[in-house]
């Protein structure tokens, strides 16, 4: 069986015909949503519904992760591990 196609979009946003600005996938269970800059902060809101914490960046020039609990990104820093950072989630 051929692996899942990777999303073409935030399923809720393509159901009401909006657009979105970023797209970012829950750690938890694969869930894509919309970033806190789109119309509808369908990441967010999957994380409120779902108490699922952290989403991955899917955009091509981002690498980082963010945690709604702790409000915290979570970097890649190299060899080292991961590196956390507080600050608001962007785009």
């Amino acid at each position: 069986m051929a692996p899942p196609a990777p999303p073409v979009g935030c399923a809720d946003c393509l159901a009401r015909g909006w657009s979105w600005v970023r797209l970012r996938r829950c750690v938890t269970c694969g869930h894509v949503g919309c970033c806190d800059s789109s119309r509808g902060l369908h990441a967010h809101d999957h994380h409120v519904r779902s108490g699922h914490p952290v989403v991955l960046s899917l955009a091509p020039d981002e690498d980082w992760a963010w945690c709604f609990t702790d409000e915290v990104f979570l970097l890649r820093s190299g060899p080292g591990g991961p590196e956390r950072r507080a600050g608001r989630q962007p785009g």
